[in-house]
């Protein structure tokens, strides 16, 4: 892992996107971001080892999907976390293994603290290490 924790965050919402980002980058972590699944799968085949954490909409624009987007990065990355964000119902969740699911809408104090967490959880190994 990078000394600064990265989140790739995969949203098509611009406005939701760039939130997501300022509250992210407040918190000391660096964003890598897109807009698309496909344009995720791209951003982890070029520099998914940097990735840290993901935070994923599971409905995104196109034929990938955010549940494709997290399979994808759990091959590269089967025990750092994920968080998915949707509107959609309840039954539409899926059970995996060290993730989280925001409901949307979500309010910014839940992400504040979603992003202190990933950030703290993500420096601890760090500070054991050095």
């Amino acid at each position: 892992m990078t000394s600064t924790p990265t989140v790739l965050i995969v949203e098509d919402s611009f406005l939701l996107l760039e939130m997501l980002t300022n509250l992210c980058e407040q918190e000391g972590i660096r964003v890598v971001e897109a807009s698309s699944g496909e344009a995720a799968l791209t951003i982890l085949r070029r520099r998914g080892a940097e990735i840290d954490w993901l935070f994923t909409d599971i409905r995104l624009p196109g034929l990938i999907d955010g549940w494709t987007v997290a399979d994808s990065y759990r091959a590269i990355h089967p025990d750092r976390p994920v968080i998915y964000a949707s509107t959609g119902p309840a039954q539409e969740r899926r059970t995996v293994p060290g993730s989280l699911y925001v409901q949307k809408p979500y309010q910014v104090r839940e992400i504040i603290a979603l992003a202190r967490m990933m950030a703290q959880a993500l420096a601890e190994p760090r500070r054991r290490a050095g």
